[in-house]
């Protein structure tokens, strides 16, 4: 890993932010009335984590919600991502509000304002009501049309003092590892069946969006997972899977945003989307702001003879590794995020919504000096000042997570927190991390107050 020590910031100034997800982080699964999720669903199916762990109690933040503002607001962050899960609001993905929950998030809202801090809440962070799963979940179009009505229900609440909103969190991983291979929640294994689900989780977006405006919203953005996809050679076949794996994971997911239309995937052997008139119309209207989570980029090579898939995800050579496996490329998020903004320049300012990285660490612990883990922020914030100097717009950086959680389905086998979470104890310990992104922070304030080189 390069050196723990961030280059002289010299770009205009950033929003800082960092983020959690609501089944990754509360625990109390069955409290103030939550209804069952796809993910309630995943955990309970054998095998299904590859620790057989459960999120429940995870960090216990739904009851610790208090301690959990304090460690945001001693970050010194702008702005605190978190997710409202459906099944809280609504049991069963459809009906009346939950009163009790919506009363929990205003006091969450209402605890980061008092502290300084700009709530910046997500509606669906994968957490799919299992009712509406066993309806069809993504795959039916009702399901855009059912999200739409639980975000009127949230911003009745909470509009009057949220203004920023992301709406859906990696539509991508859904389809692709959700209904496509079945590695995440709901477990189905449809291939290229899958496809629909992108097209009416971007409908629920836009669906979303135009009720979140109407409350009052003033920024409405989701964030995508996007990879930088690398061929593994030259050769033909090798270029022709790069480009329809990226075809696939990103430009499905952002051309319909940024460009109103979808790639031609029938050109490519793929089932045509299920649009309706003024669909794509109402999808490209919808952005304020383009979320982007990335963690790494994805090396492509042809597939083997047999395969069921004509793409082959390989390792990327000579790049060091996280504790997930995942290839350490700072500058393939300045390439990302250069070549977005050239394909689109008229696309609204970029929020980067999640980046970080997991590496060993115990599971009881004091302090822990996790230099590759500010090697590896410290690098990918690099990437994106180059990519501003370059004249992308880049408005903020989301550093995730605030803590060590539940993930997914590799359980507690992973750690991507600025704060380590004993999960026995459910005692919180910043780790070196954390200082080194609040010093960062509030060096970057004080450059730009004194006018230095912004």
């Amino acid at each position: 890993m390069t050196s723990p020590h961030p280059a002289p910031i010299k770009t205009p100034r950033l929003r800082w932010s960092t983020a959690t997800a609501a089944f990754q982080i509360e625990g109390s699964r069955t409290a103030d009335g939550r209804g069952r999720s796809i993910w309630d669903d995943f955990v309970d199916r054998p095998g299904a984590v590859i620790d057989a762990s459960t999120a429940d109690p995870a960090c216990d933040s739904y009851r610790r919600v208090a301690d959990d503002i304090e460690l945001v607001a001693g970050l010194g962050v702008d702005r605190y991502r978190f997710s409202i899960p459906w099944v809280r609001i609504q049991p069963g993905g459809t009906g009346p509000a939950n009163t009790a929950a919506l009363d929990h998030y205003s006091r969450l809202v209402d605890g980061l304002l008092e502290r300084g801090v700009t709530p910046f809440p997500t509606l669906y962070h994968w957490e799919l009501p299992s009712e509406l799963e066993a309806a069809g979940g993504w795959l039916e179009r009702d399901t855009a049309e059912r999200f739409a009505d639980y975000a009127a229900l949230v911003a009745d609440r909470l509009g009057d003092r949220v203004r920023s909103w992301y709406t859906l969190n990696e539509p991508a991983m859904t389809t692709l590892q959700g209904y496509g291979i079945g590695e995440l929640a709901p477990g189905r294994q449809l291939l290229f069946g899958a496809l629909p689900t992108v097209h009416h989780q971007l409908l629920a977006h836009g669906r979303a969006a135009a009720v979140l405006r109407a409350a009052g919203a003033t920024q409405v953005g989701l964030t995508n997972n996007h990879t930088r996809v690398l061929p593994a050679s030259g050769s033909e076949a090798d270029l022709m899977a790069a480009f329809l794996y990226d075809t696939i994971h990103n430009r499905m997911f952002s051309e319909p945003l940024l460009a109103g239309a979808y790639p031609d995937v029938e050109a490519l052997g793929l089932p045509a989307m299920p649009v309706n008139d003024g669909d794509l119309q109402l999808i490209a209207a919808s952005l304020d702001f383009y979320g982007i989570n990335f963690y790494n980029p994805t090396t492509v090579a042809a597939s083997p003879d047999g395969s069921p898939l004509p793409f082959d995800l390989v390792p990327t050579p000579d790049a060091p590794l996280t504790g997930f496996g995942w290839p350490v490329v700072p500058d393939a998020l300045r390439d990302l995020l250069l070549d977005l903004a050239h394909r689109h320049p008229d696309m609204p300012p970029i929020v980067i919504g999640e980046n970080g990285a997991s590496f060993p660490e115990p599971s009881t612990a004091g302090r822990v000096q996790d230099d590759d883990r500010i090697a590896y922020l410290s690098a990918h914030i690099g990437a994106v000042e180059q990519a501003i100097a370059q004249g992308v717009r880049v408005e903020e950086y989301t550093v995730w997570s605030l803590m060590d959680n539940f993930e997914w389905a590799d359980g507690y086998t992973q750690r991507f927190g600025l704060v380590h979470v004993d999960f026995d104890s459910g005692i919180r310990t910043p780790k070196a991390s954390y200082g080194w992104y609040r010093d960062l922070i509030r060096d970057s304030r004080v450059e730009t107050a004194s006018g230095g080189a912004r």
